[in-house]
């Protein structure tokens, strides 16, 4: 157990020697600016939260949230990638999938930083509005708390993509070519419960909005299907990483 909290002491403080850190704040931050500029006319005060939620959480969890996830994944292994940093690493008293833990539990801490943040921030825009007299906390933890559920398939699956490939530049590219379609497969039912890339979007929005495309989808049905996804792309990437020759 020891060894396991060294390996997360490392990780942790390789992210914050870096300015990868610096990513964390930047779309809660947006998120909050977007938020200042939300109009609340001809809007009823028990709808007021619902569409601050819904402004501020759409572009943060449909391209920003889904974009750091595959960041975070692929700058937690660049450094094993050079200079045998695998097999140094391996020398401590840790087992392979202790190891691939520890990465995965950085970026899913990591997240949670970033959706407390965007808690934050929508409680400072409400108090800015005017607004935050009746918060509904129920309502924002559930978009918070299922925003970073939803990242984890994602984090599972950019993380073995990134243990796959050493160079830092290939799984970002991919990564960002795989969240611009967000903006299409949103609304379908078909594919964007099953589509990692939009899990994040569902899980923060579905509260507030079930009338149009992949929304309408009961939440119970999103939830199996993230943690469904999320079981098996930790598996295939468990099994992989320890296989691996490094």
């Amino acid at each position: 157990m020891a060894s396991f909290l060294q390996i997360v002491a490392s990780e942790r403080l390789k992210l914050f020697k870096s300015a990868i850190w610096l990513l964390i704040p930047i779309s809660p931050l947006l998120a909050g600016i977007i938020g200042i500029f939300v109009s609340f006319d001809n809007v009823q005060p028990a709808e007021r939260y619902p569409v601050l939620l819904g402004a501020m959480s759409i572009f943060h969890a449909l391209m920003l949230l889904p974009l750091l996830t595959g960041i975070l994944s692929a700058f937690v292994c660049r450094y094993e990638h050079g200079g045998g940093g695998w097999k140094q690493l391996l020398t401590l008293p840790v087992s392979r999938t202790g190891l691939y833990a520890a990465k995965l539990l950085i970026v899913a801490l990591s997240l949670a930083a970033t959706q407390l943040l965007f808690l934050a921030a929508i409680i400072a825009v409400s108090a800015y509005h005017g607004i935050a007299s009746d918060i509904p906390w129920r309502m924002l933890l559930a978009a918070v708390g299922g925003g970073w559920l939803a990242c984890l398939p994602l984090a599972a699956l950019q993380l073995s993509v990134s243990t796959l490939w050493s160079s830092f530049a290939a799984p970002l590219v991919i990564n960002v070519m795989l969240t611009l379609p967000n903006l299409l497969i949103i609304n379908s039912k078909q594919f964007a419960p099953y589509y990692p890339w939009a899990q994040p979007a569902l899980a923060m929005v579905h509260s507030i909005s079930t009338e149009f495309g992949a929304f309408a989808l009961p939440l119970n049905s999103l939830l199996i299907t993230v943690l469904g996804s999320f079981a098996v792309f930790l598996a295939a990437g468990l099994i992989y990483f320890n296989r691996k020759e490094l």
